[in-house]
């Protein structure tokens, strides 16, 4: 797939993008709900090698490659490994699957309701060295606890800067200002972000386009307008900590948004299962999360 070939895969494509970006951070706790011990690594290292290990699997079953799966996005780690000798990326995009990166390099301490991603350093080279080994997009995470219009306010602007540089570089940035689902302010945060959102994509200067990966509103539909908006290529829900039945179920009451889960995608997965396992549940969510991600499409 050339570079038009996949921003026409993922503005139309019938699926969802996969969530495959697990940082330092992050991956113990993946990979203990893969079945693997903090017993089984000594460094870190080690531990990268594991979900690595992890990554390929899924990449490689059968049910991957089906065409249900639109997109995938990688830890930076394994945007540079390689399956069977092949780039992941590569491997990606002989599967069908368009590649994005995560780029955040986490979070700062919450302050007014909100956490802004850390300082991106080395942005541009990161870029530089993405779009040559055939990756298309970008993501980059910040998160929303409360309804502070201030806190929303900077992380918009934030978000928006980031995504300024993403597009001089040639590739299309995923914004993902995600309000946290358990919040007391959960439905008051969505709709200031939706509007703050909406501000900032009128202001846009020329003709590029941007994605959103949200999470899945309190009240159904409210992010209708920014699948609509003509600046959006595409938005996407993150499972925010829902199991996969009750992500599935929001994502189907929200029109014209597609899924890209990450827990709720890999929760039933175990790395002693045998290969036929896996495959079966693996396929099985995969099946799930498409089911709801066409469900809304179609009605959006």
């Amino acid at each position: 797939m050339n570079f038009s070939e996949m921003t026409d895969r993922i503005a139309h494509g019938q699926g969802f993008i996969a969530a495959l970006d697990q940082s330092g951070g992050s991956t113990p706790k993946a990979l203990t709900g893969y079945g693997v011990e903090q017993a089984a690594w000594t460094s870190d290292e080690e531990m990268f090698a594991l979900i690595h290990a992890m990554r390929s699997r899924i990449i490689t079953s059968p049910c991957f490659g089906g065409g249900k799966v639109i997109g995938a996005i990688l830890f930076e780690r394994t945007m540079d490994g390689e399956i069977g000798g092949i780039p992941v990326p590569e491997a990606l995009i002989a599967r069908g699957v368009v590649p994005f990166l995560k780029i955040d390099k986490g979070l700062e301490p919450e302050r007014d309701g909100v956490q802004v991603m850390k300082p991106i350093r080395d942005l541009e080279a990161l870029l530089t060295r993405a779009k040559a080994l055939g990756v298309f997009g970008t993501k980059a995470r910040s998160v929303i606890h409360l309804a502070d219009p201030d806190g929303i306010a900077a992380i918009v602007d934030q978000q928006m800067a980031v995504a300024q540089q993403v597009l001089a570089g040639g590739l299309v940035p995923i914004l993902e200002p995600e309000v946290n689902v358990r919040s007391a302010e959960r439905g008051e945060a969505d709709r200031l972000l939706r509007d703050a959102l909406l501000n900032a994509l009128d202001a846009m200067q020329g003709g590029a386009r941007v994605m959103l990966k949200l999470s899945l509103p309190e009240t159904a539909n409210l992010f209708k307008p920014l699948v609509d908006h003509p600046r959006v290529l595409r938005v996407v829900a993150l499972s925010g900590g829902f199991s996969r039945r009750e992500a599935c179920a929001e994502l189907a009451r929200n029109d014209g948004i597609i899924a890209s889960f990450s827990r709720a995608l890999l929760e039933d997965l175990r790395d002693g299962m045998s290969d036929d396992a896996f495959d079966a549940a693996l396929g099985e969510a995969i099946d799930d999360i498409h089911a709801a991600s066409t469900a809304a499409a179609k009605a959006g």
